[in-house]
């Protein structure tokens, strides 16, 4: 057992080398039967970050997959800041794993129709977190790759400037940018994360003891800084909340020219045969409290999809607080189902605490449960389809069978639901033709 503990640690490594070693390695002990599954569950976790922007556990692509398949998980899917750098990774992961998957894209973008109102970034009017997901590559046709590069060149000026005004403020603790922050990615996209992970190794390298440091640069209490540094991950947040969140030396006020505009992500996203996914905060934004107006505004501009964070939603253990979340969580819901929009729903797993999968047997879930996975299996179908055979759902196949949205959702469900998961899915639609009817693609699938 501790071979494969150790295997399962490489999942992770930096090299990708060893990262696919290990994966063949655990997959040929599991066809000697001495690495064994769950069978699935109806869960899911659509929206999970790895090492490419940033996961709490450290999980690269390829360990997402692993650990969907270790779990019994229906479906997974990961969301990266800014880039695409998993997306071959993770599918290539889930082919051999024979696991449902689905790769997007997460970042932040300027809408000029809501220049003066909050969305879901809070107290930040105008900006808005928004997805692509059912991404099969992770290059961009030449037409809209300035955008993708752009978004890695904005992320990256943006943390330098981070981290020079945190220097100034924390100095004789400083980091170098190129030394201390980019090896802690290994693609060269670190986050805010990777940056507060930067300086307490630093302020550890300089000083034996280095609570004294941190309380006087956060003000607090040294017993309290003591006995926050026993709680590594609350103290990495406590770092990111004081120094880089709004009103910390480190914040830096958003503006239009730091995120490309929807339009702009969203033409990235068509371009690239992925679904563009309107992201949804809590509900309690000037913004979002018009559930209905604000996804009308997005299906309008190329939203096909919603992406809820559930356990935010109802996990609170304030019960006024939470009666009052759980009710917009309705809301939100029942918007969407208005709207033919399907739903993804996930844990993020980009910050500490965050669970592995969402609890759907919670009383705030469990009516959702079966709308939850219809929509994991609706972008996993999309993702069959579009690599098989460039049938995906924006393709003129799909808009020519199915030109009304509710129907053409339906279909790609099914064949999510239906389809062989991993590699075999995509083997099966190839043995059809290059252009199958949709009859022809269920009658293969079978009941």
């Amino acid at each position: 057992m501790s071979d494969i503990a150790e295997l399962e640690k490489q999942l992770s490594d930096f090299d990708p080398s060893r990262r696919r070693e290990a994966l063949q390695t655990l997959v040929d002990l599991a066809r000697q039967g001495k690495v064994t599954f769950p069978p699935e569950t109806d869960v899911v976790n659509m929206h999970c970050h790895t090492f490419f922007s940033f996961n709490a556990y450290g999980y690269s692509p390829t360990a997402m997959a692993w650990l969907a398949k270790r779990r019994g998980f229906r479906a997974v899917g990961i969301v990266d800041f800014d880039v695409l750098d998993g997306v071959e990774e993770f599918l290539e992961a889930c082919d051999l794993l024979e696991v449902r998957g689905a790769a997007g894209l997460e970042t932040r973008v300027y809408i000029p129709e809501y220049g003066d109102r909050e969305i879901n970034s809070p107290g930040e009017p105008g900006i808005c977190y928004h997805i692509g997901i059912g991404f099969i590559s992770g290059q961009a046709p030449a037409e809209v790759a300035g955008t993708l590069e752009g978004m890695r060149r904005r992320a990256a000026q943006r943390n330098q400037e981070i981290v020079a005004r945190v220097n100034a403020y924390l100095d004789p603790v400083t980091v170098d940018y190129q030394r201390d922050v980019l090896p802690l990615s290994p693609a060269g996209n670190p986050t805010e994360r990777h940056i507060v992970l930067a300086y307490i190794q630093a302020a550890a390298r300089r000083y034996p003891d280095p609570a004294g440091f941190w309380a006087e640069k956060l003000a607090m209490p040294r017993s309290q800084i003591e006995e926050m540094i026993q709680d590594s991950a609350g103290f990495q947040n406590l770092i990111r909340s004081r120094l880089m969140k709004r009103g910390g030396v480190g914040y830096i006020t958003p503006s239009p020219a730091m995120f490309p505009t929807l339009g702009e992500l969203n033409r990235l996203i068509h371009a690239c045969g992925a679904l563009s996914c309107c992201a949804w905060l809590d509900g309690f934004s000037e913004t979002e409290r018009d559930a209905q107006g604000w996804l009308a505004f997005q299906v309008s501009n190329g939203a096909v999809a919603l992406n809820i964070v559930p356990d935010r939603n109802w996990n609170v253990a304030d019960e006024e607080l939470r009666r009052q979340k759980v009710a917009r969580l309705h809301e939100i819901i029942a918007a969407a189902g208005e709207l033919h929009l399907p739903i993804l729903v996930g844990t993020e797993m980009n910050s500490f605490g965050q669970k592995l999968v969402d609890d759907f047997d919670a009383p705030a879930l469990a009516p959702y449960r079966q709308r939850f996975l219809d929509g994991a299996y609706f972008v996993v179908g999309h993702t069959l389809l579009q690599r098989a055979l460039g049938l995906g759902y924006h393709s003129p196949w799909a808009r020519e069978h199915f030109p009304e949205r509710r129907c053409r959702n339906d279909f790609f469900t099914e064949v999510g639901r239906r389809a062989p998961a991993g590699a075999r899915g995509t083997a099966l639609f190839r043995s059809l033709g290059p252009s199958p009817s949709p009859q022809d693609i269920l009658r293969a699938l079978g009941s």
